[in-house]
């Protein structure tokens, strides 16, 4: 956690850095970090949805690259407080998470991305089926979306304010 303030002030080197906790994609913390200073969090979040908007497609998958899928277990303390509600799903839901992350995976070439945080496993799982039926346009724009609320959470909790429900 760090305060809006010193973010402010911070050598853009580490200010990429801290970024890069959030969002994996380096031109995204790039860019959020150009914009600085900031004078209240909701502009950071203002400044962190233009720049995941324009994101090339390579980016896009570079800040997908940096989730782990649904349901495993991560080193990334982040990913792993946003799963909670994986961590004690049943054996059978946990089986069909990891066997339909798969099916994802070879439909659309990427991680199955989903805002996890407040949810149980059991709804992300719904939520991974009825995904699978999109085109794949359809589905990179809700992967975008997805990501923002994700950005969104993770620089709330960066900047020490209540990440409470994603907005």
């Amino acid at each position: 956690m760090i305060a809006l303030e010193d973010f402010g002030t911070l050598p853009e080197p580490v200010a990429i850095e801290l970024l890069l906790k959030c969002c994996s994609s380096p031109a995204w913390a790039r860019a959020v970090a150009a914009r600085r200073p900031y004078a209240t969090v909701e502009a950071v979040l203002g400044a962190a949805d233009a720049a995941l908007a324009e994101l090339s497609e390579n980016e896009l998958d570079r800040a997908l690259a940096g989730h782990p899928r649904i349901g495993t277990r991560s080193d990334d303390p982040s990913s792993r407080r946003e799963q909670a509600g994986v961590a004690d799903a049943g054996a059978d839901v946990r089986a069909a998470l990891a066997a339909w992350n798969r099916e994802y995976e070879a439909t659309f070439g990427h991680v199955y991305l989903v805002r996890a945080t407040g949810r149980s496993a059991g709804e992300l799982l719904e939520i991974l089926l009825t995904r699978l039926r999109n085109d794949p346009a359809t589905e990179r724009r809700i992967v975008r979306g997805e990501l923002a609320q994700i950005n969104r959470i993770r620089l709330r909790r960066l900047f020490g304010a209540d990440p409470g429900e994603p907005r």
